[in-house]
């Protein structure tokens, strides 16, 4: 038996890896699933003909169409006026070149190999802002990381900038990333040197879940610069692509890959970008979504801060300055008033933080388990006070347990911060 060709067995035994806790899934999803995978290779990202191609017959009979060179007309009457001839025409024109099915095959082998899932809509862990994107949609997403992670886009801010950050920049993106974490928000960027990996990093060390969108195969990271810090978002967050392993990122799938980080989030935040910053990119498709968009001002003096300010006064972006105004642009819903059990309270608030500096000691190290205890409150909140607070430089962390710094240790020690 054969699927286009390729043999059954080995395409099913492949698609079933990579798909996300559903081993028992026919033949007919395998082959759906394929299909996509295979669609994913074939177009480059944002392709509106092919969405609405893959929409109008559905990825298998799209494929088949490309596979056995179906003239424009039948693809046109096939998709019942889903897609005009002309664009159906040049749509051939650019995928037809690239239908190698094998790569496909290879593509989801290095998928196994670094324990990537695929995901196609309609799954649990699918973000559905995503579907905003209508025709632009993505085909698939490749998924390497946890699940909580894939299901925190329902709660995520876009934070998202300049790759020549200043001091200033990395400085509010520490503070907002750690914020907003002790919100209940998760993180979305795009892990580009700058403000991305500082939001990147500010949410791990806060403990909070941060997502990264990639421009090539999540095989692949890039810059390789950042190797260690997605690995890191790998661990504890998730990295996601909507090219198949072994795609090269390229200018335009850094365009696209921006929509991604835009329709997945509830808002987006530009905390620095100089006039023709690609952040800006990412706040152009956060308006065209509807989705809150908020600018973080500089200096006036600053060229690393005028795209900001011109999405500001020219675009109608919010101007915000701390968390709790980037908050306000997406409120969560709030937790309950009373009732809810211990470590749910949906946000963490300075009478929590308060009880945690009670239970510190500047001499003993104290492990989150045992400050938990004294404060009267679960790990999972003192552990999430205990990351806002490190990055305030009150609290460290020793091999025993964690301890107060005292103010005027804090001032005068001396000591190099610890890098995030």
């Amino acid at each position: 038996m054969t699927i286009l060709g390729l043999k059954e067995a080995e395409v099913a035994q492949l698609v079933r890896a990579v798909t996300p806790d559903q081993p028992g899934i026919d033949l007919q999803e395998i082959e759906i699933r394929f299909a996509r995978a295979a669609w994913g290779g074939i177009v480059e990202p944002g392709d509106s003909a092919a969405g609405r191609v893959i929409e109008a017959i559905g990825p298998v009979r799209a494929l088949v169409a490309l596979h056995e060179k179906w003239p424009v007309d039948r693809l046109v009457e096939e998709c019942a006026g889903g897609v005009a001839p002309g664009e159906a025409s040049s749509g051939i024109e650019r995928w037809q070149p690239r239908l190698h099915l094998d790569a496909s095959v290879l593509a989801l082998r290095q998928a196994t190999r670094y324990g990537v899932r695929f995901l196609v809509p309609g799954d649990p862990l699918w973000p559905e802002g995503v579907d905003d994107l209508q025709d632009h949609k993505p085909i698939g997403l490749w998924v390497r990381g946890t699940d909580d992670a894939c299901l925190s886009l329902s709660r995520s801010i876009a934070l998202v900038g300049a790759r020549a950050a200043t001091g200033y920049g990395e400085h509010i993106t520490m503070e907002a990333s750690a914020g907003l974490v002790d919100r209940g928000y998760a993180i979305v960027s795009g892990a580009a040197y700058g403000i991305d990996g500082m939001a990147h990093r500010a949410a791990l060390a806060s403990h909070g879940q941060t997502i990264a969108f990639l421009a090539g195969g999540v095989d692949r990271f890039y810059p390789s610069g950042h190797d260690a810090l997605l690995n890191r978002i790998v661990e504890r967050g998730a990295v996601i692509s909507e090219l198949p392993c072994g795609a090269s990122p390229t200018r335009w799938r850094f365009l696209q890959r921006n929509r991604l980080i835009a329709a997945s989030s509830l808002a987006t935040i530009v905390l620095e970008a100089g006039w023709r910053s690609g952040s800006l990119n990412t706040a152009g498709h956060a308006g065209d979504l509807g989705r809150p968009l908020g600018a973080v001002p500089g200096p006036v003096t600053s060229a690393a801060s005028a795209g900001c300010h011109k999405l500001i006064r020219e675009f109608n972006a919010i101007c915000v300055t701390n968390a709790d105004e980037m908050a306000e642009l997406a409120p969560l819903p709030a937790a309950p008033a009373s009732g809810a059990p211990e470590g749910d309270s949906g946000g963490l608030d300075h009478t929590a933080e308060a009880r945690v500096r009670e239970a510190l000691s500047t001499h003993a190290p104290r492990s989150a388990a045992e400050l938990a205890a004294r404060a009267g409150l679960s790990v999972a909140d003192v552990t999430a006070q205990l990351g806002g607070m490190e990055l305030e430089g009150t609290v460290r962390e020793r091999n025993r347990g964690w301890l107060a710094v005292a103010p005027e240790k804090s001032a005068s020690s001396g000591e190099p911060e610890e890098e995030i």
